[in-house]
């Protein structure tokens, strides 16, 4: 009888064993830090997560990526992580929504509804809580008031495929980042048709394709060419370093301009679901939102009493929707690479 109990007992003793190991092997593989992956620049976001570090005790590992691959590489990475069912990630805080969406469609985002997300506007949530977004940056033309008079601009996106402006202008590889989504923009606004004549306007007159949107800026001060298509937060830190440059908000044909706000999610199966909730609910706050307004990045806040507080006016905003720019996106990455980057 004694021989036959532990005959049985042997087997799950074994299982047991062999149970802690693997959770020790899982516990040993998981970074010890929240890791965090994000794309906005690395010197606005440096002041805000040594913050949360300082308040919460929480240690992060932060990573980003570079200007040319931006959030284009940090969403490949979590999808590659994915697939070898070995998420590293535990929070995405990303420069732009397009890529954020696609990632809660391929159901890599844990939901989750923060509380400190309360005030931020319908529009700028995802109904099934996998995102959050804030913080926004305005699609612009740059120039050189030295060299080019206001009354000479544009006033819509489409007049810059005509030969006058497509063959003196720059802009970043509409691969990545936020140019990625603008393209995508005018595909889902003005239809396919329309969207494909731009971008061989473009290209017909030798439009000028750099690898992101300062260096767009710098093309621009360095006299190479006489507009830039870039991002609010790029012409403001140029206007900064004393550099002659000014930008232009212009029509996405429904009246208003592209606004491209940051998001903030939870990757799912991160391994520190916990503490990584609590560095969501710092990013999304409107403490957070406010120091990203007052930085050299000068967002424009989703919040309408914090624009109003801190005395903030933004111009008409396009009123494409963030999924319907997704939609697109496909589509308008076949036709970037067919056509502007042949």
């Amino acid at each position: 009888m004694l021989s036959r109990r532990l005959l049985l007992f042997v087997p799950v003793l074994f299982l047991l064993i062999n149970g802690c190991d693997r959770q020790d092997e899982q516990a040993s593989s998981a970074p010890k830090e929240l890791v965090v992956y994000y794309s906005i620049d690395e010197s606005f976001a440096r002041e805000v997560l040594d913050e949360f570090e300082k308040r919460s005790g929480i240690k992060l590992l932060r990573i980003g990526d570079t200007e040319a691959g931006k959030t284009t590489g940090l969403v490949n990475k979590i999808m590659r992580e994915a697939q070898s069912s070995k998420p590293r990630a535990d929070v995405f805080w990303s420069s732009e929504i397009f890529q954020t969406i696609r990632l809660a469609r391929l159901g890599l985002l844990s939901p989750y509804d923060s509380p400190a997300a309360e005030d931020i506007p319908s529009p700028y949530k995802d109904p099934q809580h996998r995102w959050t977004a804030m913080a926004l940056r305005g699609r612009v033309l740059a120039y050189d008031p030295q060299r080019t008079e206001a009354a000479a601009l544009p006033q819509s996106w489409r007049q810059l495929a005509e030969p006058r402006y497509a063959v003196d202008l720059a802009i970043a590889n509409p691969l990545f980042g936020t140019t990625r989504g603008h393209v995508a923009a005018m595909f889902s606004l003005w239809g396919a048709k329309p969207a494909t004549a731009f971008l061989q306007g473009l290209s017909d007159e030798g439009v000028t394709v750099v690898d992101g949107n300062s260096s767009a800026v710098r093309a621009l001060i360095a006299g190479q060419v006489q507009y830039a298509m870039t991002d609010t937060d790029d012409v403001l830190m140029a206007q900064r370093s004393g550099a002659s440059v000014d930008m232009r908000y212009l029509d996405m044909g429904d009246g208003g301009t592209l606004f491209i706000p940051c998001t903030v999610a939870l990757i799912k199966g991160g391994p520190h679901e916990v503490q990584a909730r609590a560095l969501v609910d710092y990013l999304v706050s409107g403490e957070v939102e406010r120091m990203l307004a007052q930085s050299e990045s000068r967002n424009i806040p989703v919040r309408q009493s914090l624009r109003q507080s801190l005395t903030i006016s933004m111009p008409p905003s396009s009123q494409v929707g963030y999924e319907d720019v997704v939609d697109a996106m496909d589509e308008a990455v076949a036709c970037v690479r067919k056509i502007l980057l042949r």
